[in-house]
Formats: structure tokens, C-alpha cells, sequence
């Protein structure tokens, strides 16, 4: 028998898990669009200080020959991309500990779910491997390949989480009354889910482009972006639309065949919220010259929408089983 007190403990702390690596990616997001991702060149200290420095004259006067011996030339200390990254990193620490905790706290199911434990250790190993990934990506001077692997790892650990703590609630989830939804609507969301991913893997490369762009033009000038765009950003918008009117029909699916209270619904409304989001975010990049606020929550709402899907097959395929 699970005890009741330690089985909601496990779920609280993995809730706050998934935000916490949600908030990463935010954080993540804001540093690539802020250009701040050189903010802290060296790893796990920031220009040789664990505290960093707020001015320039907390640095040795010649750091610049210091940081170039190391391969990173032309680097400029700037207070404010300096903290930025340093923010990012301590959040990413902040994930370090709930990670611990959670797969700690999900001892409890070695006798009743062992999979929920492994799940949650799997993810713990996961959470430490990103970390050293961080200090490679620093290391290889912020390629773009290595970024794109410390995003998706990222992306893979929330659907981790996601899976065990779901896992731990399946007796409640099996309650859900789904049994007059279709029975293509899996089949179609598991199609919407791989469309996400392709959309996700499109977006990272219009971002490692747009990453490109910015340093040309030093991160000024943001109106003329635009026309510098590759097709794949074409592509990429377009394919939004068809994302669109797919998890709409997924919506309308569950509208039409569950009560108002059911949980998929309300899952349902969500998911719909967050892809229009998304959308209006990458209408403000597209029209509004880059704006820096707006990439970094186009990034959020995206690996959102990936979540949201994932827990919904989750309970789709639980409330199937009873």
C-alpha cells in the first residue's frame, strides 16, 4: 500500500520538476534572443568568479588576451547578458535539486511501480548529463548543433516526468470517460504529436539562422532580419496552419463526445490556447522585426504544446484500458 502523504509529495515535487525545466527553456530562449549566451565564457564560473562581476573593473585588465588564449575572442563584458546567463544557470541548478528530490521521493513505488521509480531516476541522470551538455555547449563557443541537443534533451526529460507522475495517477486518469471519442483520435494525435516534434526540429533551425543573422548585425537593426530569413522559415510558418487545424479537430473530437467537466476537455481548451499562442508569437517575429521578448515565448509555447499533447495521449490510452 502506497502511503498517501508520500505519494502526493512525489507528484508535487515532479509538478514543480516540469516547471522548473520548463522555466529553463524560457530562461534558455531569453538567452539566445538576448545574445547573452557569451555572457559567462568560461564553466562552471563565470569570468573565474562564482559570483559574477557587475562592472568591468572587477576584471583583471587583461582578460580580453586571458579569454581569447581559451578561444573565445572578442569577448565583451555586459552586466546585463553576464547576469542573464548566470540566471539561466542557476535555474538550471534549481532543476538539479527538485530532480534529486523528486527521484528520491519516488523510492516509494519500488514495491508497487518500479517503473515510476526508473522513470524518475532515469530522468535524475538525465537532468546531470544536461548539465555537463550546458558546459559543453559554452565550451564548443555556442554551436548550434550542440544547442539544439540541449533543448530537445530538455524536451525529453519533461515527457520523462510527464510519463511517471501519470503513471502514479493512473487509477484516477482510468476513470475518465473517453469511451465515445473515436477511435482514430489516438491515431491523429499521435500524427499531431510527430508534427510538433517536425515543427520544433523546423523552429530550431530558423532560430539557429536567425542566431546567425543577429550576429551579423551585431543585434541591431532587428527590422531587417526579415530579409535575410532562409525558406525553411517559410516552410515552417506554413506549417503552423496545418498543426492548427490538426489539434482543432482533436478539440472539436473531445468537445462533441465528453461532458463539460471532463478533465480531456479541459485539456482539450489548453492545448487549442497554447497552439493560437504560438501562433500569435510567431506572427509578432514575423511582422514585428524580432522582437526579443517574443522568440523566447514562441520557444516556450512550443515545447508546451508537446507536453500538453503527450499528457493527453497518456490519458487517452489509460482511460481506454479500463
Amino acid at each position: 500500500m502506497i502511503d498517501t502523504q508520500a505519494a502526493l509529495r512525489f507528484r508535487r515535487l515532479g509538478i514543480l520538476t516540469i516547471f522548473a525545466v520548463y522555466g529553463v527553456i524560457l530562461m534558455g530562449g531569453i538567452v539566445r534572443a538576448s545574445g547573452a549566451g557569451m555572457g559567462c565564457p568560461d564553466w562552471p564560473t563565470c569570468f573565474g568568479q562564482w559570483i559574477p562581476p557587475t562592472d568591468e573593473s572587477q576584471l583583471p585588465p587583461n582578460y580580453h588576451e586571458v579569454y581569447a588564449e581559451r578561444g573565445y575572442q572578442n569577448t565583451d563584458f555586459n552586466p546585463v547578458k553576464t547576469w542573464t546567463e548566470y540566471v539561466n544557470r542557476l535555474v538550471g541548478v534549481t532543476i538539479g535539486i527538485l530532480i534529486f528530490l523528486t527521484a528520491w521521493s519516488s523510492r516509494i513505488y519500488l514495491k508497487g511501480d518500479k517503473a515510476i521509480f526508473y522513470l524518475a531516476l532515469t530522468a535524475f541522470f538525465l537532468v546531470s548529463f544536461q548539465g555537463w551538455l550546458g558546459s559543453a555547449v559554452v565550451a564548443s563557443n555556442l554551436k548550434p548543433l550542440m544547442i539544439t541537443l540541449h533543448m530537445l534533451l530538455a524536451l525529453f526529460i519533461v515527457a520523462l516526468l510527464i510519463y511517471a507522475i501519470a503513471r502514479s495517477q493512473k487509477r484516477f486518469i482510468a476513470q475518465i470517460d473517453s469511451q465515445r471519442i473515436s477511435e482514430r483520435f489516438i491515431t491523429v494525435l499521435k500524427v499531431a504529436m510527430a508534427m510538433t516534434l517536425i515543427q520544433v526540429a523546423m523552429g530550431t533551425q530558423v532560430r539557429e539562422a536567425v542566431d546567425f543573422i543577429a550576429h551579423e548585425h551585431n543585434y541591431i537593426d532587428r527590422q531587417y532580419w526579415r530579409d535575410s530569413f532562409p525558406i525553411i522559415f517559410y516552410v515552417h510558418r506554413s506549417f503552423s496552419a496545418l498543426i492548427l487545424f490538426t489539434n482543432l479537430w482533436l478539440g472539436w473530437q473531445i468537445y462533441r463526445s465528453v461532458a463539460k467537466d471532463n478533465l480531456l476537455l479541459k485539456l482539450a481548451y489548453a492545448l487549442t490556447g497554447l497552439i493560437v499562442g504560438a501562433i500569435v508569437a510567431g506572427i509578432t517575429l514575423d511582422r514585428l522585426g524580432v522582437p526579443p521578448i517574443a522568440q523566447p515565448i514562441h520557444l516556450l509555447l512550443a515545447n508546451l504544446i508537446f507536453g500538453m499533447q503527450f499528457f493527453l495521449y497518456i490519458c487517452m490510452r489509460y482511460s481506454k484500458q479500463a
